[in-house]
């Protein structure tokens, strides 16, 4: 990415990696913390100049384009940039080529930095690997939900996944635990969903017709209902896995909350009292895991099967349960 000045004329060349964006998205991506409509004002204004002429903000860039950017004068302080404070660190590879990187996202971490997170994995991946040209997240996970998460290292290759995306590929099957029981072995859940804000500023989903479209598919791998389940309150517990039809923001714990069986550990869409008494048998945090990714390499076609295993500490909370009677 161009390191740029704020205080002074910048004059780029376009790399390639970066050609066919619109010229305002591409600017707000390397004039971080300046507001998008001071952006499109100087475009507008003329200061910003593509190959020496005037442009709009909808131009597209080419490799190889001459481009223009003046000092950047706003009133309102600009905040640093999150990556600058963000530790180098990288995650456990799952596949990786000239293209594409796939990680195995650990709870706990955004995927980026905002909304009261200073870094996230983007931040620290690029602050260790500062020869990469481009890293840019294909798609976003949760910051509690741990498994396989997509990073373009060219641009014609996060095009082609976002394409692929759009048409419902890649297959994405999750693993969950809920909390109550579903009945049926598979269940197909097509219910809207209506983001909002809450009361604390945070982002929320809820099924309403006002909402987008979204399919989830659950198929039921195990129910439990055993003696270590009555001692600590609870009744029945069912172990789920999820293929996404849609990639709605929240889909399978809101899919999952409306049919009374929400994911354990989900603080916010959960179940208060039932996540506190299996904090008493080790389960830390939300059990819902992204374990399987199937798709066509964006630039060669070829297909890919990645897997990411459940996490020990997923995989310790079933063990506990692994010899009670099943439902």
């Amino acid at each position: 990415m161009p390191t740029i000045s704020k205080d002074l004329v910048n004059h780029l060349t376009i790399p390639e990696e970066d050609a066919g964006q619109r010229l305002d998205n591409f600017l707000i991506k390397i004039l971080k913390g300046v507001p998008k409509s001071h952006i499109q004002r100087i475009i507008r204004a003329g200061e910003v100049r593509l190959n020496k002429k005037r442009c709009k903000p909808t131009d597209r860039i080419s490799t190889g384009d001459l481009l223009r950017i003046p000092p950047i004068r706003i009133a309102e302080k600009i905040k640093p940039v999150a990556s600058h404070n963000a530790p180098a660190r990288e995650f456990d590879i799952v596949y990786e080529d000239d293209a594409l990187l796939v990680v195995n996202k650990p709870s706990g971490i955004a995927v980026h930095g905002g909304s009261g997170v200073s870094f996230g994995v983007i931040e620290q991946l690029r602050r260790a690997r500062p020869e990469a040209r481009y890293l840019e997240l294909v798609h976003r996970l949760d910051k509690d939900t741990s498994g396989l998460l997509m990073i373009a290292k060219k641009r014609s290759a996060l095009v082609k996944l976002h394409e692929a995306i759009r048409n419902d590929h890649p297959k994405k099957i999750y693993l969950a635990l809920g909390i109550g029981k579903l009945v049926q072995d598979k269940t197909h859940v097509k219910l809207p969903l209506f983001k909002y804000t809450g009361a604390q500023g945070e982002k929320m989903v809820r099924v309403s017709e006002e909402g987008q479209s979204a399919h989830t598919i659950f198929r039921v791998l195990q129910r439990y209902n055993g003696d270590i389940l009555h001692q600590i309150g609870l009744s029945n517990l069912t172990y789920v896995e999820a293929t996404l039809k849609t990639g709605r923001t929240h889909q399978i714990r809101v899919h999952m909350q409306s049919q009374n069986c929400p994911i354990a550990g989900d603080e916010r869409y959960g179940d208060y009292q039932a996540n506190k008494r299996l904090q008493k048998i080790g389960l830390k945090r939300m059990f819902l895991h992204a374990a399987e990714l199937h798709l066509n390499h964006p630039l060669t076609n070829e297909p890919l099967k990645l897997i990411a295993p459940l996490p020990p500490e997923l995989e310790q909370c079933l063990l506990i349960f692994s010899n009670e009677k099943k439902a």
